[in-house]
């Protein structure tokens, strides 16, 4: 009975955001455990202290995301944006 209240068509779209940030969150937390330069997991890696590896850290901060997007307008939909913008087109 109460599988028939939760399993309605009408939640699927709810079901979906909360797993998809679900997802958001765990992947943003598995990263930064992993490759975070900051976060030491380890007792060895705890004991060092207050690391200067500046190679390290821009590795990280220097994503794949970041490079691709940097050279790039910061539009959502540039044939869009120019389709209502772009004077000649009255």
């Amino acid at each position: 009975m109460a599988s028939n209240r939760w399993l309605r068509p009408e939640v699927y779209p709810l079901f979906a955001a909360v797993g998809a940030a679900v997802g958001i969150c765990g992947f943003q937390l598995i990263r930064n455990i992993c490759i975070n330069p900051e976060v030491r997991v380890n007792k060895e890696n705890r004991a060092a202290g207050v690391l200067d590896n500046f190679a390290e850290g821009e590795k990280y901060s220097e994503h794949f995301v970041r490079k691709f997007a940097r050279n790039r307008e910061p539009e959502v939909m540039p044939s869009l944006n120019r389709f209502f913008t772009d004077p000649s087109r009255n």
